[in-house]
């Protein structure tokens, strides 16, 4: 939201300073964006008037001036080269010292061709005011010489800039910006009303104009009326001025008036051309398939029956309240138009624009929500401004629909002042502040106060609002339930507004009740786990990334899918379309782009990110990690890339971290489509509970994104595991540690090609119960697999490395017998492999 200063001052009587507004918009929760001062960049440019020019002595196509900028400069010789600078032109003369914004430099005083400079003269675009370039501005023969150009052309007038919340519709207007500010203590709000409009149509004239009709309860409220006679042209040099500074570009008298209204009073208007309307009736309510609307800006929409259109006997003429269409559009030939004023449903003109994607300033006034009760006024206002500037004859009136009943109270317990806000504020004091925004007191007692909520805040709570939200109930218990929530929020609403006008650094700081000398875990179990698996993936080289959560819906389809509920209707850039399916996607590009830049660390790159991921059960959290690149050389080995092997570990690693049963864990040799489908595979819990999947990137996706080489890579799906339980008394404490030397066997098991090798594993370390020491066995590896030559035909040789760790004594050679025989046996036992002699 733009406006200038002045324009704020038309309704708010005040002497405060720019930075005092600035510090109190602020304060009352309407943020300051940006302030523009168009004075700063033209300082130093003054009015003046050429005495005398003559030709150059040594140069054809310039002239010598002789120019009066006023004191201090009464006689300058300037040395100009626009071919209408002449004696007696008023123009805008640059002294030196003088920055000139269009080209940069700095005006200095100097020779041109022999002659003395002492200045320039300037045209509109090297003051950056426009793109005429053909010569020197003009300025008209009455400017007066000497005085500052930005005085004198109404530039010193700084802009303000403002962001608004959603829920404040009422501040998209300057003089709802104003009544706040008035209401803070800046000043007083001028009173306003519009002015009076003379009907002097005759009923002949009258009746031949349009009529409303609704169609749709949808539609609400529409008013209209008729104006004959107009002469639409080019707007006021005030209009113009007023339009600009905030950003719209001027068009005709017609147009700008209700441009100007809705954003000085926040009230969306359209001027039709009457004389370009079919039939004596417009009619608002829903469009129809298949039917198309050109709107104003050139571009033709299929609209669909959610929409709400104002139609002729010709067809759609308006998208109600985003905007108008072509076909009956003002131009400078139109003498008869029909203004427009109405209410219409936020949420449908909200559906509408969003699926069309068309913006407007309208639209997003009405999403945020209008002044219900002020319909007629602003058609008053546009009546009796298109009359002033374009003239014509008014006629009644006509509407449909009726004013809907937002009519309702809130009640201010003054107590609640203290308990919600922290604010020692008087009684007296919240009155005050409230009744300078709008709120009609109707009554008062000791501890409380009943207000009449204005027309304008949509925003504060409704019993009709909440009662939809409570169908389960019977209706009068529903209707009790929703009057007592809507009287809370509503009473919140007041303490809030109460706040915001104080301002919050008013509200003394308190420290929260210690409830312990040492201080408790700010962090929940959940994200201690997130912390820890981080920890652990940057422990194992991979750096830590936070990419988008769109990615191109091209993308999409290689890495599971790209349903239509999941793209983006107003994505933020053309290739970030699609909600992603798995954070490998960002990973993978980011990949890209280090190893084709050599980024990667001696050759090599690792990445990891923890975030959502989206498919056909909703949103979850992933940890994903990907790897690439080959490592860097050493005297005897050479570099090597990424395989299955390093990504199994990474997520072994991350499962093993967050305290997942290495016994429980069973791989399985399958994988979405986007894995090499022979270097990859899943980690489960159990037979059918996946807890991650690891594997290559598949050589087909892998060619699309530019590898040479392998790419490794794993997900986690955090929803997977079992919810983390917080620390009971003193925790785990530090581990107990054998002092005693570990010691490793290999064991080779002949084995059939249905035995998996997973099932020895897991039956080696199910051992455990028949050695002569509990948890003696503290690591199982497989660490070959063998086919070939001294083998029976079909079987295969699994080498198993076990890790044995004695706690309190060394163990002994018949020890060491018992293991092997208790390995052995539980082996084939399970699987049916025997030990190779």
């Amino acid at each position: 939201m733009k406006f200038s200063l002045s324009w704020l001052k038309d309704h708010l009587e005040t002497a405060a300073s720019l930075p005092e507004i600035c510090a109190t918009l602020n304060r009352i929760g309407l943020e300051v964006e940006g302030v523009e001062d168009p004075a700063e960049k033209l300082q130093g440019f003054r009015t003046a008037r050429i005495l005398s020019a003559e030709r150059h002595p040594d140069a054809d196509r310039l002239q010598v001036c002789c120019v009066d900028a006023g004191p201090g400069f009464e006689n300058v010789q300037v040395v100009c080269g626009a071919p209408n600078a002449r004696a007696g032109l008023h123009v805008i003369f640059a002294p030196p010292g003088t920055h000139i914004p269009a080209s940069g430099m700095t005006i200095k005083a100097g020779k041109i061709r022999g002659q003395a400079s002492g200045g320039m003269l300037c045209s509109l675009r090297e003051l950056g005011l426009g793109d005429e370039d053909s010569g020197i501005a003009e300025l008209p023969a009455d400017a007066p010489v000497g005085e500052d150009y930005a005085r004198y052309a109404a530039l010193d007038d700084p802009i303000i800039e403002i962001a608004i919340t959603p829920n404040r519709g009422d501040a998209l207007g300057v003089r709802g910006v104003a009544r706040d500010l008035a209401a803070a203590g800046l000043g007083q709000l001028k009173p306003w009303s519009p002015p009076e409009v003379v009907e002097s149509l005759s009923e002949a004239e009258t009746i031949a104009g349009p009529s409303w009709q609704i169609s749709h309860p949808d539609c609400a409220w529409v008013t209209g009326r008729l104006i004959r006679g107009v002469r639409n042209g080019p707007s006021p040099a005030w209009l113009k001025r007023r339009l600009e500074s905030v950003g719209l570009r001027p068009q005709s008298a017609l147009v700008d008036v209700t441009n100007y209204l809705m954003i000085a009073l926040g009230r969306p208007l359209h001027v039709f051309d009457a004389d370009r309307l079919a039939g004596p009736v417009l009619t608002v309510g829903h469009g129809q398939e298949g039917e198309t609307f050109q709107a104003l800006n050139g571009q033709d929409y299929a609209l669909q029956t959610q929409d709400i259109v104002i139609r002729d006997a010709s067809g759609p003429q308006s998208l109600a309240g985003i905007m108008g269409g072509q076909s009956s559009a003002v131009d400078e030939n139109t003498q008869n138009v029909f203004v427009e004023s109405a209410l219409f449903d936020p949420v449908r003109i909200a559906l509408t624009g969003r699926r069309l994607g068309l913006q407007s300033d309208a639209r997003y006034r009405f999403e945020r929500g209008v002044d219900q009760a002020r319909v007629r006024e602003g058609l008053e206002a546009a009546t009796a401004l298109i009359q002033e500037l374009c003239g014509g004859k008014a006629g009644p009136v006509v509407s449909a629909g009726a004013e809907p009943g937002w009519q309702r109270q809130a009640t201010l317990r003054f107590a609640r002042l203290k308990d919600l806000a922290g604010l020692d504020v008087s009684p007296d004091e919240a009155v005050t502040m409230l009744q300078g925004l709008g709120f009609e007191l109707l009554s008062r007692e000791a501890d409380r106060a009943v207000f009449s909520v204005p027309s304008w805040r949509n925003d504060i709570a409704s019993p009709a609002g909440i009662l939809a939200q409570a169908p389960a109930l019977d209706q009068d218990r529903a209707q009790r339930a929703a009057e007592n929530v809507a009287a809370a929020e509503a009473e919140a609403d007041l303490v809030e507004e109460v706040l915001r006008l104080r301002g919050i650094d008013a509200v003394t700081p308190l420290r929260l009740p210690q409830r312990t000398q040492v201080a408790t875990s700010a962090l929940s179990p959940e994200q201690s786990r997130l912390n820890l698996l981080r920890r652990l993936c940057a422990g194992r080289g991979l750096m830590e990334t936070i990419g988008f959560s769109f990615v191109s819906s091209q993308d999409a389809e290689r890495f599971g899918g790209a349903p239509a509920g999941e793209r983006l209707l107003n994505p933020i850039a053309a290739d970030l379309d699609q909600l992603r399916p798995t954070p490998l996607i960002p990973l993978l590009r980011a990949l890209e782009r280090n190893l084709a830049r050599g980024l990667g660390q001696e050759g090599e790159a690792g990445f990891f990110e923890l975030g959502p991921a989206f498919g056909e059960h909703g949103g979850r959290m992933v940890l994903a990690g990907v790897r690439g690149g080959q490592t860097a050389r050493r005297p005897g080995r050479k570099g090597h890339g990424f395989g299955w092997e390093a990504a199994r570990d990474d997520l072994t690693a991350a499962l093993l971290a967050v305290g997942v049963n290495q016994a429980a864990l069973t791989t399985v040799a399958e994988a979405p489509a986007y894995y090499h489908p022979g270097r990859s595979g899943q980690l489960r819990q159990g037979p059918k509970k996946v807890l991650g999947t690891f594997g290559e990137l598949h050589p087909r996706l892998a060619r699309k994104f530019g590898f040479a080489g392998p790419v490794a890579m794993f997900e986690l799906a955090l929803d997977a595991l079992p919810r983390p339980k917080p620390r009971q008394g003193k925790g785990r404490g530090a581990p107990v540690l054998s002092p005693l030397q570990p010691v490793r066997r290999d064991f080779a098991f002949l084995a059939g090609p249905q035995v998996q090798a997973q099932d020895v594993l897991k039956a080696v370390r199910g051992a455990e119960r028949a050695l002569p020491q509990r948890g003696m066995i503290s690591n199982v590896r497989l660490f070959d697999v063998f086919e070939g030559p001294g083998l029976p035909e079909g079987m295969r040789s699994l080498g198993v490395e076990v890790t044995l760790q004695p706690a309190t004594e060394s163990l002994t050679d018949a020890q060491l017998e018992a293991v092997t025989r208790a390995l052995a046996e539980a082996v084939e036992k399970a699987t049916g492999a025997t030990l190779r002699s």
